[in-house]
Protein backbone atom coordinates (compact mmCIF):
# COMPACT_ATOMS: atom_id res chain seq x y z
CA UNK A 1 0.00 0.00 0.00
CA UNK A 2 1.68 3.29 -1.11
CA UNK A 3 1.53 6.06 1.05
CA UNK A 4 -0.50 9.29 0.17
CA UNK A 5 0.80 12.34 1.71
CA UNK A 6 -3.18 13.83 2.14
CA UNK A 7 -6.24 11.58 2.54
CA UNK A 8 -9.68 13.78 2.13
CA UNK A 9 -12.54 12.10 3.35
CA UNK A 10 -15.80 13.22 2.27
CA UNK A 11 -18.95 11.66 4.13
CA UNK A 12 -21.95 12.20 1.88
CA UNK A 13 -25.89 11.62 3.11
CA UNK A 14 -27.90 13.21 0.46
CA UNK A 15 -26.18 15.96 -1.11
CA UNK A 16 -27.02 15.51 -4.44
CA UNK A 17 -27.70 18.84 -5.06
CA UNK A 18 -24.01 19.93 -3.94
CA UNK A 19 -21.53 16.85 -4.24
CA UNK A 20 -20.48 17.47 -7.40
CA UNK A 21 -19.09 21.44 -6.57
CA UNK A 22 -17.17 19.46 -4.16
CA UNK A 23 -15.43 16.99 -5.99
CA UNK A 24 -14.87 19.60 -8.61
CA UNK A 25 -12.69 21.60 -5.79
CA UNK A 26 -10.91 18.72 -4.66
CA UNK A 27 -9.74 17.72 -8.31
CA UNK A 28 -8.42 21.55 -8.95
CA UNK A 29 -5.74 21.28 -6.52
CA UNK A 30 -2.67 23.30 -6.54
CA UNK A 31 -1.18 20.13 -4.73
CA UNK A 32 -0.21 16.91 -7.00
CA UNK A 33 -2.38 14.87 -7.69
CA UNK A 34 0.01 12.28 -6.88
CA UNK A 35 0.40 13.31 -3.24
CA UNK A 36 -3.43 12.58 -2.54
CA UNK A 37 -6.22 10.52 -2.53
CA UNK A 38 -10.34 11.67 -2.09
CA UNK A 39 -12.38 8.79 0.19
CA UNK A 40 -15.73 9.51 -0.02
CA UNK A 41 -18.09 7.58 2.40
CA UNK A 42 -21.89 7.53 1.27
CA UNK A 43 -23.36 6.23 3.86
CA UNK A 44 -26.69 5.00 2.32
CA UNK A 45 -28.18 8.07 0.33
CA UNK A 46 -31.53 7.72 -0.83
CA UNK A 47 -31.45 9.87 -3.48
CA UNK A 48 -29.12 10.46 -6.61
CA UNK A 49 -25.74 11.02 -4.43
CA UNK A 50 -24.88 7.53 -5.79
CA UNK A 51 -25.54 8.44 -9.42
CA UNK A 52 -23.15 11.69 -9.32
CA UNK A 53 -20.33 9.59 -7.41
CA UNK A 54 -20.40 7.28 -10.62
CA UNK A 55 -19.10 10.52 -12.61
CA UNK A 56 -16.35 10.89 -10.78
CA UNK A 57 -15.13 7.70 -9.26
CA UNK A 58 -12.44 5.74 -11.17
CA UNK A 59 -8.40 5.82 -11.12
CA UNK A 60 -6.34 6.27 -8.06
CA UNK A 61 -7.51 9.58 -6.83
CA UNK A 62 -10.95 8.73 -5.94
CA UNK A 63 -12.21 5.85 -3.92
CA UNK A 64 -16.23 5.55 -2.71
CA UNK A 65 -16.97 3.32 0.16
CA UNK A 66 -20.68 2.67 0.21
CA UNK A 67 -22.66 1.82 3.42
CA UNK A 68 -24.88 -0.56 3.11
CA UNK A 69 -27.60 1.65 5.37
CA UNK A 70 -27.82 5.15 7.16
CA UNK A 71 -24.98 4.85 9.80
CA UNK A 72 -24.27 8.35 11.09
CA UNK A 73 -21.80 10.73 10.25
CA UNK A 74 -18.86 9.43 12.69
CA UNK A 75 -19.17 6.09 11.78
CA UNK A 76 -18.72 7.20 7.78
CA UNK A 77 -15.40 9.22 8.79
CA UNK A 78 -13.97 6.61 10.73
CA UNK A 79 -14.91 3.97 7.63
CA UNK A 80 -12.94 6.96 5.56
CA UNK A 81 -10.22 7.01 8.31
CA UNK A 82 -9.33 3.46 8.40
CA UNK A 83 -9.46 3.26 4.91
CA UNK A 84 -6.91 5.77 3.86
CA UNK A 85 -3.46 5.74 3.02
CA UNK A 86 -2.26 9.27 3.75
CA UNK A 87 0.15 10.52 6.27
CA UNK A 88 -2.32 13.70 6.92
CA UNK A 89 -6.28 13.68 6.88
CA UNK A 90 -8.48 16.06 6.46
CA UNK A 91 -11.96 16.13 5.96
CA UNK A 92 -14.26 18.28 3.46
CA UNK A 93 -18.27 17.68 4.35
CA UNK A 94 -20.36 17.23 1.01
CA UNK A 95 -22.17 20.12 0.48
CA UNK A 96 -18.97 22.44 1.35
CA UNK A 97 -15.96 23.32 -0.91
CA UNK A 98 -12.80 24.50 -0.82
CA UNK A 99 -9.79 26.95 -2.32
CA UNK A 100 -7.57 25.75 -4.51
CA UNK A 101 -4.55 26.10 -2.31
CA UNK A 102 -6.28 24.52 0.59
CA UNK A 103 -4.72 20.91 0.47
CA UNK A 104 -1.09 22.23 -0.02
CA UNK A 105 -1.18 25.14 2.15
CA UNK A 106 -2.44 22.92 5.28
CA UNK A 107 0.08 20.11 4.69
CA UNK A 108 2.89 22.45 3.79
CA UNK A 109 2.48 23.56 7.03
CA UNK A 110 2.68 20.47 8.61
CA UNK A 111 5.61 19.27 7.11
CA UNK A 112 7.48 22.19 7.99
CA UNK A 113 6.59 22.55 11.49
CA UNK A 114 7.20 19.08 13.06
CA UNK A 115 5.90 20.30 16.59
CA UNK A 116 2.62 20.97 15.53
CA UNK A 117 0.31 18.58 15.42
CA UNK A 118 -3.10 19.87 13.24
CA UNK A 119 -3.14 22.99 11.42
CA UNK A 120 -6.77 25.02 10.60
CA UNK A 121 -7.91 27.54 8.43
CA UNK A 122 -10.47 30.58 8.12
CA UNK A 123 -13.25 30.03 6.32
CA UNK A 124 -16.01 31.89 3.84
CA UNK A 125 -19.90 31.02 4.99
CA UNK A 126 -21.80 30.90 1.55
CA UNK A 127 -25.84 30.34 1.52
CA UNK A 128 -27.23 28.39 -1.10
CA UNK A 129 -26.42 29.98 -4.16
CA UNK A 130 -22.31 30.87 -3.28
CA UNK A 131 -23.48 34.07 -2.48
CA UNK A 132 -21.00 35.47 0.34
CA UNK A 133 -22.36 35.62 3.66
CA UNK A 134 -19.57 36.39 5.77
CA UNK A 135 -16.11 35.70 6.47
CA UNK A 136 -15.25 33.19 9.74
CA UNK A 137 -12.26 33.18 12.20
CA UNK A 138 -12.14 29.34 12.72
CA UNK A 139 -11.59 30.00 16.62
CA UNK A 140 -14.17 32.07 17.13
CA UNK A 141 -16.70 30.35 15.70
CA UNK A 142 -15.32 26.64 15.22
CA UNK A 143 -16.44 24.06 12.53
CA UNK A 144 -15.85 20.70 12.15
CA UNK A 145 -14.20 21.08 8.70
CA UNK A 146 -11.17 22.91 7.48
CA UNK A 147 -8.62 20.80 10.17
CA UNK A 148 -5.96 18.38 8.70
CA UNK A 149 -4.52 15.78 11.35
CA UNK A 150 -1.95 13.47 11.56
CA UNK A 151 -3.56 10.24 10.71
CA UNK A 152 -1.31 8.51 14.01
CA UNK A 153 -2.38 10.68 16.62
CA UNK A 154 -6.34 10.93 15.25
CA UNK A 155 -5.95 6.96 15.91
CA UNK A 156 -4.42 7.23 19.12
CA UNK A 157 -7.47 9.22 20.31
CA UNK A 158 -9.85 6.64 19.23
CA UNK A 159 -10.81 8.78 16.57
CA UNK A 160 -14.59 9.59 15.85
CA UNK A 161 -16.96 8.81 18.73
CA UNK A 162 -19.59 6.95 16.94
CA UNK A 163 -22.27 7.28 19.76
CA UNK A 164 -21.92 11.42 19.37
CA UNK A 165 -24.12 11.37 15.78
CA UNK A 166 -24.16 15.17 16.64
CA UNK A 167 -21.51 17.37 18.08
CA UNK A 168 -19.22 14.91 16.81
CA UNK A 169 -16.55 17.21 15.96
CA UNK A 170 -16.71 19.15 19.42
CA UNK A 171 -16.02 15.72 21.03
CA UNK A 172 -13.42 14.47 18.54
CA UNK A 173 -11.42 18.17 19.55
CA UNK A 174 -12.04 17.97 23.36
CA UNK A 175 -9.92 14.68 23.17
CA UNK A 176 -7.41 15.31 20.62
CA UNK A 177 -6.86 19.15 22.20
CA UNK A 178 -6.32 17.75 25.91
CA UNK A 179 -2.93 15.57 24.18
CA UNK A 180 -2.14 17.62 21.08
CA UNK A 181 -1.36 21.27 19.43
CA UNK A 182 -3.59 22.77 16.78
CA UNK A 183 -2.52 25.86 14.96
CA UNK A 184 -4.42 28.66 13.06
CA UNK A 185 -4.06 29.88 9.90
CA UNK A 186 -5.54 33.03 9.09
CA UNK A 187 -6.55 32.27 5.20
CA UNK A 188 -10.04 31.31 4.66
CA UNK A 189 -9.21 28.48 2.87
CA UNK A 190 -12.39 26.61 3.07
CA UNK A 191 -16.31 27.61 2.06
CA UNK A 192 -19.06 26.21 4.36
CA UNK A 193 -22.04 26.09 3.07
CA UNK A 194 -25.10 27.01 4.83
CA UNK A 195 -28.57 25.68 3.58
CA UNK A 196 -32.22 23.95 4.74
CA UNK A 197 -30.76 20.42 5.12
CA UNK A 198 -27.82 21.53 7.41
CA UNK A 199 -27.48 18.99 10.15
CA UNK A 200 -27.10 22.08 12.14
CA UNK A 201 -30.45 23.64 11.42
CA UNK A 202 -31.98 20.11 13.92
CA UNK A 203 -31.72 21.76 17.10
CA UNK A 204 -33.51 19.51 18.93
CA UNK A 205 -30.84 16.95 18.44
CA UNK A 206 -27.96 19.48 18.13
CA UNK A 207 -28.80 20.32 21.84
CA UNK A 208 -29.59 16.64 23.12
CA UNK A 209 -25.91 15.39 22.17
CA UNK A 210 -24.58 18.71 23.14
CA UNK A 211 -25.85 18.41 26.86
CA UNK A 212 -24.38 14.45 26.49
CA UNK A 213 -21.34 16.01 25.76
CA UNK A 214 -20.95 17.82 28.47
CA UNK A 215 -21.70 14.81 30.83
Amino acid sequence: MKEKLVSVIVPAYNQEKYIGRCLRSLLNQSLSQLNYEIIIVNDGSTDRTSFALNLFEGGDLIKVINNVSNMGLPFSLNEGIKASKGKYIVRVDSDDYVNIHYLLFLSTFLETNNYMDAVKCDYILIDSEEKVISNENCEVNPIGCGIMFRKEQLIKIGMYNENMKWHEDKDLMTRFLNKYKLHRIELPLYRYRKHETNMTNNEEMMSHYLNKLKK
